[in-house]
């Protein structure tokens, strides 16, 4: 730790966090604590500053203002080449830095070095043996000799969340894993990342969605974002109310939870 007051069991706490490019504020007055275990959803639309928050959560993005503990590091005092490796990231950026003739086992094995895909490094049998072994776990174990570029977008997304889970790290950042999904693909995956949440031995998961459906059961806390500042935050169950999501999304919603899942509906209005 490097200053007072950030406890160990912390895992990100942003303090007054703002990011600004030119006139334009893509967050702002952003408060927010991530503690060891908890598994978040971060809800917005379009344009809500998620992306942005992501970004910093992932050492990415520093802030224009404020200040942010990343792992017990404060960002901006360490060296992020050491402190990303600690960090699982899958996103729609990361995706398309991909080359579509990567080897699948090479790509989740070759985040060791935190690359994309294999060149000279060479690696232990037991981390090829993790790599097909994370592989396995998210469905996608006979893949592991397919280009990516051949997989279907559910499968890319599976693999990615493999590598991200292959340097066991301490805190996973999910940005939209369920997008482009057909109906089928996303029930997979939210089951999948649901068994990835009951677990206690995985990392702190932050998970980012424009939609209630999307949250896997399990999930235990919930931040909601509008024009780049919080609406709320807090336990996933006093959050995700009707009202909180229509004033985050700005429109009348009806919320349901059913068997531990979200679902949202336009608010049936008086004629």
């Amino acid at each position: 730790m490097d200053e007072v007051g950030v406890h160990e069991d912390v895992v990100v706490r942003l303090s007054g966090v703002g990011v600004r490019r030119g006139t334009t504020e893509l967050v702002a007055d952003l408060d927010w604590a991530v503690e060891l275990d908890e598994r978040w959803v971060v809800l917005g639309p379009n344009g809500a500053g998620k992306t942005t928050l992501l970004q910093i959560a992932a050492a990415q993005l520093y802030p224009t203002v404020g200040t942010v503990h990343l792992l017990g590091e404060r960002l901006g005092r360490v060296d992020v080449f050491e402190l990303r490796p600690r960090i699982g990231l899958t996103s729609a950026a990361l995706a398309q830095r991909i080359p579509g003739d990567e080897n699948v086992l090479d790509l989740v094995v070759s985040a060791g070095y935190a690359v994309l895909g294999r060149w000279r490094e060479s690696y232990a049998k037991s981390d090829l043996a993790r790599a097909r072994g994370l592989l396995r776990r998210f469905g996608v174990g006979a893949l592991a000799g397919r280009r990516f570029g051949t997989l279907s977008e559910g499968e890319r997304k599976r693999v990615q969340i493999a590598r991200a889970l292959m340097t066991d790290p301490e805190l996973m950042l999910l940005d939209e894993p369920a997008a482009g999904l057909d109906l089928g693909g996303r029930e997979e995956l939210v089951a999948q990342l649901a068994e990835l949440a009951a677990d206690p031995d995985a990392p702190t998961i932050v998970l980012v969605t424009h939609h209630v459906e999307e949250i896997p059961p399990g999930f235990t806390h919930a931040l909601l974002l509008r024009a780049g500042r919080i609406v709320a935050a807090g336990l996933a169950e006093q959050v995700l109310t009707a009202e909180n999501l229509s004033q985050t999304f700005g429109v009348p919603l009806a919320v349901d939870r059913v068997d531990g899942r979200y679902f949202a509906r336009a608010a049936a209005t008086a004629r």
